[in-house]
C-alpha cells in the first residue's frame, strides 16, 4: 500500500486556525481552551493523514504563537468597543479563508485518496504477484530449511569437534606453559653453564696461549738440534754413499773373478772328463792286444789301482800305444769352449 504523502507546515497551521474559529469563543482561548479546542488526535483526523509526533511539534509552536506570544490572548488594554469588533470581524474574516484554504485542501485530499486508491489497486496486484512469488520463495525456503537441518546437525557435530578440539588445545596450551617454563629453566642454566664454559675458556685460552709459547721455543730449539743432526746425518750418508759404491765395484769384481774361477773349473771338468775316457780307451785296446799275444786261459789282466787307474807298467806300455786323439788337443778343445762359456756369460 502507498504511504500517505506528507502534510506540509502550512497546512498544519491553517487548520489549526480554522478548528479555533469553529469553536466560537467569544474571548480569546487560554492555553487550556486551545488544548480543549485542537488535539492532536482531532487535528489528525481533521486531515486524515500525519505523523502524531510531527503534527504535536506543529501544534506546540501553533499554541506558542497563538497563546503565550499575544495572537489569542492579546491583552489591548483601553481598546474601544467599536475597534475591538471590527478586530474581531476582521478575524472571523481570516478565518472564513482559512476555511475555504481547508475546504479546497480537503479536496485536493480527496482527489489524492482516489489516487492513492488507484495506487492501492496496482499494489495489491503487485502483492498477488508478490504472494506467487512468495510460493516459490517459501518453496525455496523449505529446501534450504532441509539444508539449513542438515547443516545445523553437521554444526552440531562440528561444534561436538571444536569442544573436543578446545579440550586438546587447553591441554596443549597448558603442556606449552609447562614446557615454556621449563625451557626458560633450561635457557638459564645454560646461560649460566655458557658463562662458566666462558670463564674456563677464557683461562685456558690463557694456559695455551702460555704453553704455546713454551712449546714453539722448545720446537724452536728442537728445530736447531734436528738441523744440526740432519747435516751429520747428510755427511754420513754421503760417506756410506761412497763406501757403498766402493763395496759394490769390489763386489763386481769379486763376482767377475768368481764367474772365470767357474769357467776355469768347468773347463777342467771337462779336462779331466776326456781324459778318463781316452784312459778308459786305451785300457780296453791294451786289454784286446794282451788277448790276442797270450794263449787260451793264460790271459792275465792287468791290476787297476784303488780308484779305476793303472799300474805304472801299464801306464808306462800305454803310453808308447799310440791313440786315437791325443790328450794335449783334447785339453786345448775344452779350454777353447770353457773359455766361449766364460764370454757368454760375462756378455
Amino acid at each position: 500500500m502507498a504511504r500517505p504523502a506528507a502534510v506540509s507546515a502550512e497546512t498544519i497551521r491553517t487548520t489549526v486556525l480554522a478548528m479555533l474559529a469553529e469553536a466560537g469563543d467569544p474571548s480569546p482561548a487560554s492555553g487550556a481552551r486551545f488544548r480543549q479546542a485542537v488535539s492532536v488526535r482531532k487535528l489528525r483526523a481533521r486531515l486524515g493523514a500525519g505523523d502524531p509526533a510531527l503534527l504535536s511539534r506543529h501544534l506546540n509552536a501553533i499554541e506558542a504563537e497563538c497563546v503565550q506570544a499575544g495572537l489569542v490572548n492579546v491583552a489591548m488594554p483601553d481598546l474601544p468597543p467599536g475597534i475591538a469588533e471590527q478586530m474581531r470581524a476582521l478575524w472571523r474574516a481570516a478565518v472564513a479563508v482559512q476555511l475555504d484554504e481547508v475546504a479546497q485542501l480537503r479536496r485536493e485530499a480527496l482527489g489524492q485518496a482516489e489516487t492513492a486508491e488507484a495506487a492501492t489497486r496496482d499494489a495489491r496486484l503487485r502483492v498477488d504477484l508478490l504472494r506467487a512469488e512468495m510460493v516459490a520463495l517459501r518453496e525455496q525456503i523449505s529446501a534450504r530449511d532441509t539444508e539449513l537441518a542438515t547443516a545445523r546437525a553437521e554444526l552440531r557435530t562440528a561444534l561436538s569437534q571444536t569442544a573436543t578440539v578446545k579440550t586438546a588445545l587447553d591441554d596443549a596450551r597448558a603442556q606449552l606453559a609447562a614446557l615454556t617454563t621449563e625451557l626458560a629453566s633450561r635457557q638459564r642454566a645454560q646461560a649460566e653453564a655458557l658463562a662458566a664454559v666462558h670463564a674456563r675458556y677464557e683461562g685456558l685460552s690463557r694456559q695455551l696461549l702460555q704453553e704455546t709459547a713454551h712449546q714453539r721455543d722448545a720446537w724452536r730449539s728442537e728445530r736447531e738440534r734436528l738441523g744440526t743432526v740432519i747435516t751429520e746425518a747428510q755427511e754420513r750418508t754421503r760417506a756410506l754413499e761412497g763406501l757403498r759404491e766402493q763395496l759394490l765395484a769390489d763386489l763386481a769384481r769379486e763376482r767377475e773373478a768368481r764367474q772365470q774361477a767357474a769357467a776355469e773349473a768347468a773347463a777342467l771338468a771337462a779336462v779331466v772328463a776326456e781324459q778318463r775316457l781316452t784312459l778308459t780307451g786305451l785300457q780296453d785296446r791294451q786289454d784286446g792286444i794282451l788277448r790276442r799275444a797270450t794263449p787260451a786261459g793264460a790271459v792275465r789282466r792287468p791290476v787297476r789301482g784303488t780308484r779305476g787307474g793303472l799300474t805304472p807298467a801299464d801306464t808306462e806300455s800305454a803310453a808308447g800305444t799310440p791313440t786315437d786323439t791325443p790328450p794335449a788337443a783334447a785339453r786345448t778343445a775344452a779350454r777353447t769352449a770353457a773359455r766361449k762359456t766364460v764370454r757368454r756369460r760375462r756378455s
